[in-house]
């Protein structure tokens, strides 16, 4: 007997270089046009309307249509976690790219991960967090504690906020990069937009990369490890 989802669909879909070009760019949470994404695809316009009707239809993603224009975007967070995920299994075993970018160093520092902060800062943030108990982990998985709700509000996150949204206050997201864990959900998500608040990072021009200042680096460290 065959149990569970048939997940071949979602896979082939994905499997596509074109179709896996695009959700890797919707990855950045920047709904895009269908121009732009068959220039990131590297196909026609003719092409990429195809693709686009095909990822549509099986829910990865979502189109927005505003005037004349239509704008896609990943469909939820539980697609942008699946595609991290595979990221990580493709760096794990050597699946890269044969030409690396050069934001590749950059990526692999800091980078938005759907809409929280990834990378070798955001491991270390969530690792400093977790040693000192602002966060822990169970059978009920990743939690805030007591401590660490005041410990974020005093950082102008507003954990109330946060926790109302319907998905998870925080989970443990996978780094493609340190192989290592960052902190995902709304939790994450409001930290990294209190660092942009705060003028600590910014996101960098059509890319995913993070970029943080001098004091930003320095105030997420000091923040996050403060309690040592």
């Amino acid at each position: 007997m065959k149990d569970g989802p048939n997940i071949a669909r979602i896979a082939a879909l994905i499997g596509d270089h074109a179709r896996a070009e695009v959700l890797t760019a919707l990855m950045a949470d920047r709904a895009l046009t269908a121009t732009e994404l068959a220039a990131v695809a590297g196909v026609t316009k003719q092409t990429i309307s195809t693709h686009l009707a095909k990822l549509v239809d099986a829910g990865l993603i979502a189109v927005d249509a505003q005037g004349r224009h239509r704008y896609f975007r990943l469909a939820d967070h539980d697609v942008a976690q699946l595609l991290e995920s595979l990221m990580g299994v493709a760096f794990r075993t050597g699946a890269v790219r044969v030409r690396s970018s050069p934001r590749e160093p950059a990526l692999r520092k800091a980078r938005v991960c759907y809409d929280h902060l990834a990378g070798e800062l955001a491991v270390a943030a969530y690792e400093g967090l977790v040693l000192r108990g602002v966060l822990s982990g169970g059978e009920g998985g990743l939690q805030l504690t007591e401590q660490g709700a005041a410990w974020f509000e005093s950082f102008g996150v507003d954990v109330a906020s946060a926790s109302s949204q319907r998905r998870a206050l925080c989970r443990p997201c996978m780094d493609w990069g340190e192989r290592r864990h960052h902190l995902g959900g709304a939790l994450g998500a409001a930290l990294l937009q209190r660092l942009f608040e705060l003028g600590w990072a910014r996101r960098a021009k059509d890319s995913r990369v993070v970029s943080f200042t001098p004091k930003g680096e320095q105030g997420l460290g000091a923040w996050s490890e403060v309690l040592r």
